[in-house]
């Protein structure tokens, strides 16, 4: 498929941002050796009042990696992590690079279900978690290839008196205390690194073809599939990340880590950019409102990578004024649509700049942004980065579309995936002459700057988390009671869409919501359970019996604007 692409966006570049970048062919792991070498006493982790500096982190990496060659990690093994933002992840993920291990990042909200799929599914031979997800992971290891799985705490990082107050207040959250022994295929985070030696064997990289990590994402059928990425796919885009935001400068910028590291957005644009510039990070396990604000106060971060709703939680806190947010100059957003209000709130708030952006799993994630210090657009995901090319095509035919004409965004670039995890057919579709179909609807005017309309698949996207009607529904199907179900995004003003989930009972079977609620929970994780349950006699059809989701979420749209005009 032979594209003439025409570019007028490139015009519109400012003078400090290129619009070609010679990329670094190196793998991730060596900037974190490099920086520990060049940068020992710098601080590279803030972490709930402790800090942790570059060559505590290379050590750290380099005795993990030790350790998972004693148990037999090979090149090209894949080893799970299913962390929240702690030292543990950015060690455990360094550490899996540096053997040439291809990380498998796992959502620590997943049900049993969810991470049985996952991990058979990559054929993780070792999983990293919390000691209280180790009953999850062990109810399930047996169907899966896990051999070994190491533990650790939140406390192992804490400083004191924290270290002795945490596991209470985990007792009390989650009225269970885990105390594994570290022995046979469990493995105790702390005492793996005292017993590990620093020592391990090197491989030599391509760092074009290498897998550096496996991102799950989902589909139209509701399973998620393996997204494979290079150490070149996320070096280019953190690279592109550093050149777009021109004022920043290397080793000296302190970047709030509050994106999860299980999501790539939070990976490339926290962790990555943060080890590969030598900057500070910042890392909240669990996104609290106070606590954010607070370490905003004292902290100081620069750069604050987020989401719509994290914003959106920050302006609408009550003692919003007592805190200092000053600091901030530069955020980038992402996983939904940026309200132009909450952009213009943060803005005076902070002083810094909020600019939103556009990316995917499958492109490690950035595409597109907005210019973050002039011409930018609102309403708007802004222009491709460097060395991204990007245009409208017709969902059917593929052919490319005029300016302005609606059509499936497809891009192309150093940033884009090596395709689907053991499913060539499925990457077929999407990856043609380079170019990748994205599923996205939207046009691009006469300057260069796309915009979204809607989506070919019916994602929805709740405060920034990727959900698949088909997956909620199948859930849903399994209840005794259930004869038919459709779930839908229906607008919601906090988390861009919430999930509505539409139900027709079954001659004679009685259920409430709350029912329902109790049933989805214990198979979904949390942020995918419906937050709304309607009952009804039929659900609308075609002709042909397929269940009409839009004109569900038309209807509610209809509604909701009655609604405000009253």
């Amino acid at each position: 498929m032979g594209v003439e692409l025409k570019k007028p966006w490139l015009k519109h570049y400012p003078e400090e941002v290129p619009t070609t970048i010679d990329y670094d062919k190196r793998t991730l792991q060596s900037f974190l050796v490099e920086n520990a070498e060049n940068f020992p006493d710098k601080v590279a982790i803030h972490f709930m009042g402790k800090d942790v500096t570059f060559s505590e982190v290379a050590d750290s990496a380099k005795r993990f990696a030790s350790y998972l060659q004693s148990l037999g990690i090979q090149k090209g093994d894949r080893v799970g992590i299913m962390l929240p933002n702690t030292p543990q992840s950015v060690i455990a993920y360094y550490g899996t690079l540096l053997v040439g291990g291809v990380v498998v990042q796992t959502n620590p909200l997943y049900t049993e279900r969810e991470l049985s799929y996952q991990m058979k599914d990559s054929g993780a031979k070792v999983l990293v978690c919390l000691d209280i997800l180790l009953p999850r992971v062990n109810a399930i290891k047996e169907e899966t290839d896990l051999n070994h799985v190491v533990t650790t705490r939140i406390k192992d990082y804490l400083p004191f008196p924290k270290n002795m107050i945490q596991p209470m207040l985990q007792k009390r959250e989650y009225g269970m205390v885990v105390k594994p022994e570290h022995g046979g295929d469990t493995h105790v985070w702390t005492t793996m690194l005292e017993e590990a030696s620093d020592e391990y064997v090197e491989h030599e990289f391509d760092p074009e073809e290498d897998l550096a990590l496996l991102q799950y994402t989902g589909g139209t059928t509701g399973y998620p599939k393996g997204v494979m990425l290079t150490h070149f796919n996320l070096v280019s885009n953190t690279q592109m990340s550093e050149k777009w935001m021109y004022k920043t400068e290397f080793g000296q910028e302190t970047v709030l880590g509050i994106l999860p590291f299980f999501h790539v957005y939070g990976m490339t644009t926290v962790m990555n950019m943060s080890i590969m510039l030598a900057h500070k990070m910042i890392l909240v396990p669990k996104f609290d409102v106070d606590t954010v604000l607070k370490l905003i106060d004292s902290q100081k971060p620069t750069l604050f990578p987020g989401a719509p709703t994290i914003y959106i939680g920050l302006l609408n806190h009550p003692k919003l004024k007592k805190y200092d947010l000053s600091s901030i100059e530069a955020c980038l957003s992402g996983s939904a649509p940026l309200p132009v209000e909450v952009q213009q709130q943060f803005e005076a708030v902070t002083g810094g700049r909020l600019v939103e952006g556009y990316g995917l799993t499958e492109t490690s994630p950035v595409t597109h942004s907005n210019f973050i210090w002039q011409n930018r657009r609102s309403g708007t995901i802004g222009v491709p980065w460097p060395d991204t090319d990007a245009a409208v095509f017709d969902p059917n035919t593929h052919e490319e579309l005029e300016m302005r004409e609606v059509g499936e965004i497809g891009v192309k670039g150093p940033q884009v995936m090596k395709g689907y995890w053991n499913r060539p057919e499925e990457t077929e579709q999407v990856l043609q002459d380079g170019w990748f179909f994205t599923g996205d609807m939207g046009y691009m005017d006469e300057e260069g700057f796309f915009y979204i309309v809607d989506r070919k698949k019916d994602m929805i996207i709740a405060g920034g988390f990727n959900i698949y009607p088909r997956e909620v529904e199948e859930i849903l199907y399994e209840h005794e009671s259930i004869q038919e179900a459709v779930v839908a995004g229906i607008p919601d003003p906090y988390r861009g869409e919430t999930v509505k989930a539409y139900i027709v009972l079954k001659d004679g079977a009685e259920l409430t919501e709350d029912d329902l609620d109790q049933f989805c929970r214990k198979n979904l994780a949390a942020f995918k359970v419906p937050k709304l349950y309607e009952f009804r006699d039929e659900l609308p059809k075609t002709a042909v019996g397929k269940i009409l989701r839009r004109k569900l979420v038309d209807e509610e749209k209809e509604k909701m604007q009655a609604e405000h005009a009253e």
